[in-house]
């Protein structure tokens, strides 16, 4: 694309669509050598870019991890809204596809060391560790205190969460994760 004085206008969409990709990579990298014995090295090659043009991205592997966990959560978050926001369906239905969004994907033996890599790291995390959860809690509760009165859905949505950490770390799969998490949701949301 050039602009009206024939220079070329930076592709903004595209350099987005980059920095997404080398975060993605970034944090499957971090999740299969863990946080310590990742380079930026190995970071480069699975995200196709030059150790100079990753750095020109990120000025450390702390920055760059912690902005890999940061684009995963607020992604998790976003999928977590858009799925409670749907009224149209039940809200046990909605609340199992928002763990699920939240919680299900990490399950297994693949996607299990997304989370203990994040686990493991949390002061290299800041503030989200603690933010992202909150409002993870937060979106459940709105979406329960909706259909049930704002009383009970404080309580009802930390037990869902409770139960939903609970089998994420005993579930051998992801299905049997959203089974077992479907049973407790419609024993708390009537």
């Amino acid at each position: 694309m050039t602009s009206s004085d024939g220079g070329r206008q930076s592709s903004t969409v595209g350099d987005g669509d980059r920095r997404t990709a080398v975060l993605d990579a970034a944090l499957t990298t971090f999740a299969r050598f863990g946080y310590r014995k990742t380079s930026m090295d190995e970071v480069a090659r699975a995200a196709r870019i030059s150790r100079p043009g990753l750095y020109f991205l990120f000025a450390s592997k702390e920055a760059l991890f912690r902005a890999a966990v940061t684009q995963a959560l607020e992604r998790d978050l976003s999928a977590v809204e858009h799925v409670l926001a749907d009224t149209g369906r039940p809200l046990p239905e909605r609340l199992v596809d928002a763990f699920d969004q939240w919680a299900g994907r990490y399950v297994g033996p693949l996607t299990r060391d997304v989370t203990e890599v994040i686990e493991a790291n949390p002061d290299l995390l800041g503030e989200v560790v603690e933010t992202a959860p909150r409002r993870f809690e937060q979106l459940v509760c709105a979406a329960i205190a909706a259909q049930t009165g704002r009383k009970a859905a404080l309580p009802i949505a930390q037990t869902m969460i409770s139960a939903s950490i609970g089998l994420k770390h005993q579930a051998p799969s992801r299905e049997f994760f959203l089974e077992r998490l479907k049973v407790a949701i419609e024993l708390l949301v009537r």
